[in-house]
């Protein structure tokens, strides 16, 4: 299994990536929109780890590319924020899968990801 962190908090995206790599996972952490859409572009990817903000870019704009180029990919959204708590980022992004907080145990978001990736 291959998962794409991308989360701008670098401390945060280590922490994730040497948990998932504990379990036998292949991670790719990124902190950014350029270097999450290179990835995308070149490589496949089992899920979308993604935080919902990233300062000087837009998760949008790497869902969007994600579903062009990968379209059975899920995406697993990070938030520090309550804006989309009603759901409504579901009706924006096709292939959300789930939201949620960024203070979440690494062994649960482990295990949302065995849950929502591609085999």
């Amino acid at each position: 299994m291959h998962i794409l962190i991308v989360e701008n908090e670098a401390e945060l995206g280590q922490l994730w990536q040497r948990h998932l790599e504990r379990a036998g996972k292949t991670v790719t952490l990124v902190t950014d929109e350029e270097k999450a859409l290179e990835k995308l572009h070149d490589d496949a990817f089992s899920i979308l780890i993604l935080d919902i903000v990233l300062p000087g870019g837009s998760a949008f704009a790497v869902a969007d590319y994600a579903a062009f180029r990968h379209p059975q990919m899920n995406i697993l959204f990070v938030t520090r924020r309550s804006f989309f708590s009603d759901g409504s980022l579901f009706r924006h992004v096709a292939n959300a899968c789930a939201v949620i907080p960024a203070h979440t145990a690494p062994a649960d978001l482990e295990a949302m990801v065995e849950h929502y990736a591609l085999s």
